[in-house]
């Protein structure tokens, strides 16, 4: 009967990280390139009380098993494209296909985002291109861009060259940079680190320049990749944990009436 509490205990558990991950993504359902994530779950260790078998004159065809309940395994991150919202903002960019914008972090690390709400920082090298949170945002050379002319001169082109107008002969010249855009192989082990930054490590690969894939990404100057959080999706799945919930707390009621029970049975 014992089994049968611990069991419930760990559905309840499992089914309280479901809400947390939901509510994660219903709180960032307006952040820029956030990607939803989804809760994923593993049967704990079964006891086998009889194995099957086939005997010459006996067989059992089925085991006689009895799990322990579950356990969150993974959370696994959708990269599905969001909608893309128009803005006014030169300097507002999405992505469209898989590639990851760089920054290079406080720390000097560099760090991967799909979030394009680029900014002016003024620095002492001059107009600096950085992220909302000040980080530089880096070319596809890992260095800092700079913008030494006017903005209004600038114009990112869909492969991600910067190109600025000749203030005297107004002809189209670039700049030499390109917006840095980098794939990953895998890229569902990227680390969140929030601020709507990913890190790499050893189970997304090395980063590829997105231009050296089969399928290059393109980048849409004057919009905003906005999250791919479904709400009315979110919120099915907000009332099955939550039934979920209750059903296993339901359980652990009637182990414990039934263990009263039993113990009745002595007086």
């Amino acid at each position: 009967m014992m089994r049968s509490l611990w069991t419930a205990a760990s559905g309840m558990k499992a089914m309280q990280f479901s809400i947390d991950t939901i509510s994660n993504n219903l709180a960032n359902v307006s952040t820029t390139g956030y990607k939803k994530e989804k809760a994923e779950f593993e049967d704990l260790l079964y006891v086998t009380m009889q194995k099957a078998y086939s005997g010459e004159n006996d067989q059992r065809p089925v085991n006689l098993q009895v799990g322990h309940g579950v356990v969150t395994r993974a959370t696994v991150r959708d990269f599905a494209s969001g909608n893309l919202e128009q803005t006014s903002n030169k300097l507002d960019m999405a992505i469209v296909g898989d590639a990851f914008f760089t920054v290079r972090g406080a720390d000097g690390n560099t760090y991967y985002t799909r979030d394009g709400s680029f900014k002016v920082g003024m620095t002492d090298e001059g107009k600096m291109l950085t992220n909302s949170s000040g980080y530089p945002v880096l070319d596809q050379d890992g260095i800092e861009i700079y913008l030494d002319y006017d903005l209004d001169s600038y114009e990112i082109q869909p492969s991600g060259e910067i190109m600025y107008k000749d203030p005297e002969t107004g002809i189209g010249l670039t700049t030499g940079q390109f917006i840095g855009l980098f794939q990953f192989e895998n890229p569902q082990g990227l680390e969140a680190m929030g601020g709507n930054l990913y890190k790499s490590n050893g189970a997304t690969g090395e980063a590829v320049l997105d231009s050296d894939t089969d399928s290059p990404s393109t980048i849409r100057n004057y919009f905003l990749e906005s999250s791919n959080v479904q709400v009315v999706e979110e919120m099915v799945k907000l009332i099955t944990a939550q039934r979920a919930y209750e059903l296993n707390s339901k359980a652990i009621t009637t182990s414990d009436e039934m263990l009263q029970t039993a113990n009745n049975l002595r007086r």
